[in-house]
């Protein structure tokens, strides 16, 4: 019974740091062509024009159709606002981050965020079963975001800034609602459901809010709230490994070296964890250590891109999902641009030619199917990282 409890204590006690000197030696990138500017706008445009030619006459992307054998649960119709939310807020961010300033796209960023304005006050969790509106509230902050940058120079604009703020604020609120007795988010509840949600935070949700109240504070000024941005750092700090893997979701971190929880695992979960807790003040994610997982996702991405359009989620080696795929280099572009310059010039050839190489015949990207809100999600998420990685 007592070495039972002392194996019992090595597990859930948290493991130290590894540093930048202990970080495993990786083996030299491969040389790839340099991308030309030429290249990377005329992907980006491709990019564009699928989304405005795509956009429903409602303002939105995507709906609750092209349904396979096997369909993500969903239950109920606001688990499909959440997806449409999540993914036309994506879309959104991409056309807005794109830069173009042709007249047609311009009135796709309208229409889109009066749809915003819209149905993101609509959104609710009304099934115990499932929050997936954390990923409209989330993304759609960080959709408000851009708009108020994109919006901020026009003239007598105030009305529609303040708009802005205000549905920001609520974004917030509602976030703060859904968070998990244990801290953090999660999505999926098929446990105990309290009055205070109780399921299964996972290290990536979590760590996709943090960013996306942190950019509201920086654009607004917003105010957070302090005890649930802690507990949330707090529920990724637990659910990280030594070697700055992230483990899955909470209960995970009692099984740290399962396949799914090891570095070949959380390759697209490291980068958006990681990037939280610096966007926080965590001292530990050095520059070092943002360039090693950055080499590691250029390195190994033909690894990841096994699990891309496979259906059954978690189905491949290391449980790897295919919406994992943009959404981990959508971050690791975010950790890109947290290093200075000098230090990005090395990666941003890999990072473009992978997502570059991967763009559909019609313009879109996309790696898992949902119904019919991978295109516009996958898309926006590869305008995004795309537009980053411009060099002037």
């Amino acid at each position: 019974m007592l070495r039972r409890s002392v194996i019992s204590l090595l597990v859930i006690l948290p493991l130290s740091a590894t540093s930048a000197a202990e970080l495993p030696k990786l083996a030299p990138l491969p040389e790839v062509q340099p991308i030309t500017s030429a290249e990377l706008e005329a992907s980006i445009k491709r990019g564009v024009d699928y989304l405005v030619g795509k956009q429903n006459k409602d303002g939105s992307w995507g709906g609750p159709r092209r349904t396979k054998g096997l369909n993500i649960y969903a239950p109920g119709a606001q688990s499909h606002l959440a997806f449409r939310a999540g993914a036309s807020t994506l879309a959104l961010s991409g056309l807005i981050d794109s830069g173009d300033q042709r007249p047609e796209v311009k009135a796709a960023i309208d229409q889109g965020e009066k749809w915003l304005f819209d149905k993101l006050p609509t959104l609710r969790h009304l099934n115990p079963t499932a929050t997936y509106n954390v990923w409209g509230h989330a993304y759609g902050l960080r959709a408000i975001s851009d708009l108020y940058e994109y919006r901020k120079n026009e003239k007598d604009n105030e009305a529609k800034l303040s708009r802005l703020r205000h549905l920001a604020d609520q974004q917030v609120r509602m976030l703060k609602k859904i968070e998990d007795i244990n801290g953090g988010w999660g999505y999926l509840d098929f446990q105990d459901h309290t009055a205070h949600f109780s399921g299964i935070p996972t290290s990536f949700t979590t760590a996709t809010v943090l960013l996306a109240m942190k950019e509201a504070e920086e654009t607004f000024g917003q105010q957070l709230p302090q005890k649930e941005v802690k507990r949330a750092l707090t529920s990724i700090n637990k659910q990280k490994t030594a070697d700055w893997s992230f483990v899955y979701s909470f209960d995970h971190r009692l099984r740290p070296r399962r396949p799914i929880n090891r570095p070949a695992g959380s390759l697209g979960r490291s980068q958006v964890c990681m990037a939280a807790m610096r966007k926080f003040g965590d001292e530990r994610v050095t520059d070092e250590l943002l360039t090693h997982w950055l080499h590691r996702l250029c390195l190994r991405e033909g690894w990841f891109d096994i699990a891309r359009k496979r259906p059954v989620p978690h189905e491949t080696h290391f449980s790897i999902s295919g919406y994992f795929y943009y959404y981990g280099f959508y971050y690791a572009s975010e950790c890109l641009i947290m290093l200075p310059p000098e230090k990005r010039g090395q990666f941003i050839p890999h990072l473009a030619r992978h997502i570059m190489s991967k763009q559909e015949t019609d313009g879109s990207w996309w790696d898992y199917p949902l119904y019919d809100y991978h295109q516009p999600y996958g898309t926006g998420y590869a305008l995004t990282t795309l537009s980053r990685l411009r060099t002037k």
